[in-house]
């Protein structure tokens, strides 16, 4: 099976289809108007410029991610300066490096968190965005790696990690967020339940660590979270942290679901952006309500790309290093591919993990 992906042009009408040779070029995803998986086609766009403190990085590949439907559809547009092109992160080497820029070369094999760009040949990076590959893990696989790890580790691990013994609740434990949170928090020693729509997704979620896997279309989450916060030596009910990407539907029922002084973070609205919530229940249990985004943060300061980026180097690159966490990968497509991945992520038929989208598969065999 393939997955969704997509990726847009650089305004909307502004990029040929046509295959040119001019060198100023490069191929990339593009999209002559917002709309379905069949607006976007591998044509050809104008190759980035780095400026001071960026590089240049020649794509070996990019991963889906749902930001990416939003944007094809024309609801989610790219921070101010950032790339109209879709993709969100990427591997690949690099081929140039700006003024400004220490610690990296022409040639080295990387993986970058990204505003934007990741689906084209070419993509200018902020030198602080920028991975090594982690030990044990291929060019090609580490497309899928910066940014779930980012967000994962932004939302559970910063500024404080859960304690060990700690419940935490993660829905859709089957996508490239939940099967990289999963084995982060039992990595970090916590107890993992997780909501899942389909029995391979429960099978993946309970071989990579999760204690307990609900079936949201037959079983009550926070029924289930109460139970299992019962278990072992504990003198409170409920979630310690929870991670959603549902959104409006869930808001009431992940409060009912929280342990006193637990925290909620919301990272998606996948049923809406509007809810109501019963405050009286929230305050009883003291209870914080976050909701986050990645793309938009600032490149530097307190909370932002850079910072999230080297405390994922430190603290979560020797846990991918050292086999704890796995990439998990669903589906492999080519760039070429990118409608019909987009297609199958809309009609739920892209298997569990991330989809990979291969721009330049040759780059995995030199360095």
């Amino acid at each position: 099976m393939g997955s969704t992906c997509r990726s847009a042009a650089k305004e909307w009408g502004q990029v040929s289809n046509s295959v040119e040779s001019d060198a100023a070029a490069m191929k990339a995803v593009v999209q002559s108007m917002p709309g379905g998986p069949e607006t976007l086609t591998w044509g050809t766009a104008e190759r980035p410029q780095i400026a001071d403190g960026e590089v240049l990085v020649r794509v070996a590949a990019t991963a889906f991610n749902r930001a990416d439907s939003s944007q094809r559809e024309g609801r989610y547009p790219p921070p101010a300066g950032a790339s109209e092109i879709l993709g969100l992160e990427c591997s690949g080497v690099i081929e140039a490096v700006g003024s400004s820029v220490g610690g990296w070369a022409v040639g080295d094999r990387v993986c970058a968190l990204l505003s934007g760009g990741g689906y084209a040949e070419f993509v200018a990076v902020p030198h602080e965005q920028l991975l090594p590959i982690p030990d044990g893990v291929g060019l090609l696989e580490a497309a899928t790696l910066p940014e779930v790890a980012c967000t994962v580790w932004s939302n559970l691990g910063m500024p404080t990690r859960p304690q060990e013994g700690a419940v935490v609740l993660l829905h859709g434990g089957a996508g490239g967020i939940g099967t990289f949170a999963i084995q982060l928090m039992t990595a970090l020693g916590c107890r993992v339940v997780t909501t899942v729509g389909s029995t391979l997704g429960a099978a993946l979620c309970r071989e990579l660590g999760a204690a307990v896997v609900v079936d949201y279309r037959s079983e009550d989450f926070v029924e289930v979270v109460r139970d299992e916060s019962l278990r072992g030596d504990r003198s409170d009910v409920g979630a310690d942290l929870i991670l959603d990407v549902v959104g409006a539907d869930y808001l009431q029922r992940n409060v009912d679901a929280l342990s006193t002084a637990g925290r909620l973070t919301i990272i998606g609205s996948q049923s809406g952006v509007a809810a109501e919530v019963n405050l009286g229940s929230l305050m009883r249990k003291r209870g914080t309500v976050t909701a986050t985004t990645l793309r938009a943060r600032p490149l530097h300061g307190a909370g932002s790309k850079s910072e999230i980026v080297a405390s994922v180097l430190e603290h979560v690159w020797p846990l991918v290093a050292g086999g704890a966490i796995r990439t998990q990968i669903g589906d492999r497509l080519h760039i070429r591919e990118v409608a019909e991945a987009h297609r199958l992520q809309l009609s739920r038929e892209a298997a569990p993990g991330k989809t990979l989208l291969i721009v330049d598969e040759s780059l995995a065999d030199h360095g």
